[in-house]
């Protein structure tokens, strides 16, 4: 695959994708798949005008980065970041209070792709994401998120200590979920912007993002097991400002 092209691997994902009306350079159709959830896909890439051409399962299996492909792989130009501002716009021309997610060094693309998904369902107007330390978007995010990267705006950024400064100046209040907060995530109110840092898998915040932070918050462990996957903690969090939002 060149360098400049990304790939979509699995039917969800293409769908998705197709839905979208973002650009496709060409579709590849195993060989012989004619139902379920292809038809739908076929149908969609030819109102859309993409190119579709059918292979063999092995040729499909050779360009899958996921492992996974089930019968259809998209290749696209390269996913497209957007800007800090681009999320706030977004939430102001919803006549929204912005409410961002920041991960803090989530090298798990399964872990990205999943928050992603969750944020995308919950109404998350974004996602910032640092250019080191950090899975990037490639096709196992798309596939983990089930499509969700088509919709949901991910801001890469040099530095995050820097962008969560640049966000307090426009009156958005920071959270940290951290295990030694000092209080629980359903003990705060989260009316006005919002920007949630979820940290990494094995280490957390790193400590100047902590001490960055306005409030760290906690969700309450009662197992043997002292912490939650970052995916699970940020779809908790998430819920439960979408709940306040939606009562207020």
């Amino acid at each position: 695959m060149e360098e400049n092209q990304d790939l979509i691997e699995g039917r969800n994902s293409v769908i998705e994708l197709l839905k979208s009306g973002k650009d496709i350079n060409k579709l590849y159709i195993q060989k012989g798949e004619r139902h379920g959830s292809i038809t739908e896909i076929l149908k969609l890439a030819k109102q859309n005008k993409v190119i579709i051409q059918e292979v063999d399962k092995i040729k499909l299996d050779k360009m899958s980065e996921t492992h996974n492909h089930q019968g259809v792989i998209a290749v696209v130009p390269p996913y497209e970041y957007c800007d800090v501002d681009d999320i706030l716009e977004y939430a102001k021309n919803k006549k929204e209070d912005p409410v961002i997610f920041i991960l803090d060094g989530i090298e798990d693309p399964h872990n990205l792709g999943s928050i992603i998904r969750t944020a995308e369902c919950s109404g998350v107007h974004g996602i910032i994401i640092p250019k080191r330390r950090s899975a990037s978007v490639n096709s196992t995010v798309n596939k983990t998120s089930a499509g969700a990267v088509q919709y949901m705006k991910i801001a890469r950024v040099n530095n995050l200590n820097e962008t969560i400064n640049y966000l307090k100046e426009r009156n958005i209040w920071i959270y940290g979920t951290d295990m030694d907060g000092a209080s629980y995530y359903d003990e705060q109110n989260y009316s006005g912007g919002v920007g949630v840092v979820i940290g990494s898998e094995g280490f957390g915040m790193s400590r100047l993002v902590k001490e960055n932070c306005d409030f760290l918050i906690k969700i309450p462990m009662e197992g043997h097991i002292n912490s939650l996957n970052a995916s699970v903690s940020a779809g908790i969090v998430m819920y439960e400002i979408m709940k306040q939002r939606r009562n207020a």
